[in-house]
């Protein structure tokens, strides 16, 4: 925690509720947000996988009317959020359930400030010239299917504005989920790329909230755990689909890491990616991990303590290095880690080095990299994505 004369804060809207089988009580849960006919939004994936079964047929059975919106995509652009908006206004919802990864539930987010504000999200977007939210979204019950983002615990949703090719947040405690189900069962339909993805999509969270400049002693106890979990039970998950105490466990990671997002933002790695996801179509997740260790190997000197307690939270014997060689072993294990999953270099994922010099301007410019734990450059990120190739 660099700034100790900054106030500091941490919010947790959202009633968080786990268990496997959590999603039997999506009636009850419903009941007692006093939502009566709620907006189903969800993705094609998660249709396909035979998931959107274990939330309807509780619904049903409770004779509990509901209305389906599955059109989100990856990347959630404007015109998603928009027709979801439209769905619910139109058929009479007063609620929201979210049900997927990341973009489902950063859509129904979104359609709950439209519903909210009755103006577009983009409208409220997080910066100075935008307009600031003052009305809670309507409830909002998240459940995830994957085990990455945490946005069910999160204050944020990130939609992408096509026209800038560009990103872009909404965040604070009116945007946060109301309620977090979360049902590890849920996960074991994961492809393994999928899995490797979003599970590292959840370490990086929980290493750049423990590291950046916002860190507070309430995040860092949340990152630690979720960094320990990840360490400990993201091969056996991505290796054997139906492990379930490894997907329970995971879950637990994504979560903690959202937590440990609190009410600020991550750094280098996300202000890479976030960018990068508004100019390409690429997977979060899959570009997160092709670029964490490489900005960890920059990171380290500007946290050298914290680093070598990430060694040891991944399971790095380090009793007896010293805070450097501690620090690099972290680097290490991150490396060990990603390339055990199979995570691919970002080539792979279709980025060109042509590319790099945008990329690197747009990153720089991105809000997330004010927290990064040390100072950031255009020259600096050019480097760092030239490592990611």
């Amino acid at each position: 925690m660099k700034d100790l004369q900054k106030m500091h804060y941490f919010e947790v809207p959202t009633v968080m509720k786990h268990s496997l089988g959590a999603v039997k009580n999506i009636p009850e849960a419903l009941r007692q947000l006093g939502v009566k006919k709620p907006l189903l939004v969800t993705d094609e994936g998660v249709v396909k996988a035979g998931l959107l079964d274990k939330v309807t047929k509780p619904l049903k059975d409770a004779s509990i009317s509901f209305e389906l919106y599955d059109e989100v995509v990856f990347n959630p652009p404007l015109a998603t959020v928009a027709a979801g908006t439209v769905k619910y206004n139109s058929t009479g919802c007063d609620g929201l359930v979210a049900l997927g990864g990341g973009s489902s539930m950063d859509t129904a987010k979104a359609i709950g400030v439209e519903v909210a504000h009755d103006e577009p999200v983009i409208e409220y977007e997080c910066t100075e010239d935008k307009k600031v939210l003052s009305k809670r979204i309507p409830p909002l019950t998240c459940i995830p299917t994957t085990a990455g983002t945490g946005s069910e615990v999160t204050m944020w949703a990130v939609i992408t504005d096509p026209k800038r090719e560009f990103k872009f947040n909404v965040g604070g405690p009116l945007v946060a989920a109301h309620l977090a189900l979360v049902d590890p069962l849920l996960h074991l339909s994961m492809p393994n790329e999928v899995t490797a993805g979003t599970g590292i999509d959840a370490l990086c969270h929980a290493i750049e909230c423990y590291t950046c400049a916002y860190a507070q002693p309430q995040t860092d106890a949340a990152a630690l755990m979720a960094i320990e979990f990840a360490g400990k039970y993201l091969r056996r998950a991505v290796a054997y689909s139906q492990d379930v105490e490894a997907r329970y466990y995971m879950a637990m990671s994504a979560l903690l890491a959202g937590l440990s997002y609190g009410s600020e933002s991550a750094g280098a790695v996300h202000a890479m990616t976030q960018t990068m996801g508004g100019i390409f179509p690429v997977h979060h997740g899959l570009a997160v991990g092709a670029t964490l260790v490489p900005v960890m190997e920059y990171n380290w000197m500007g946290e050298p303590a914290k680093y070598a307690r990430i060694a040891l939270a991944l399971g790095v014997p380090a009793i007896g290095m010293n805070e450097r060689e501690a620090a690099l072993a972290a680097v290490e294990a991150a490396r060990d880690l990603t390339e055990d999953i199979g995570i691919p270099k970002l080539g792979a994922l279709g980025i060109d080095k042509a590319d790099i010099p945008r990329l690197a301007k747009a990153a720089f410019n991105d809000p997330q990299t004010t927290g990064n734990p040390r100072d950031m450059s255009i020259e600096a990120y050019e480097k760092i994505y030239k490592r990611a190739f």
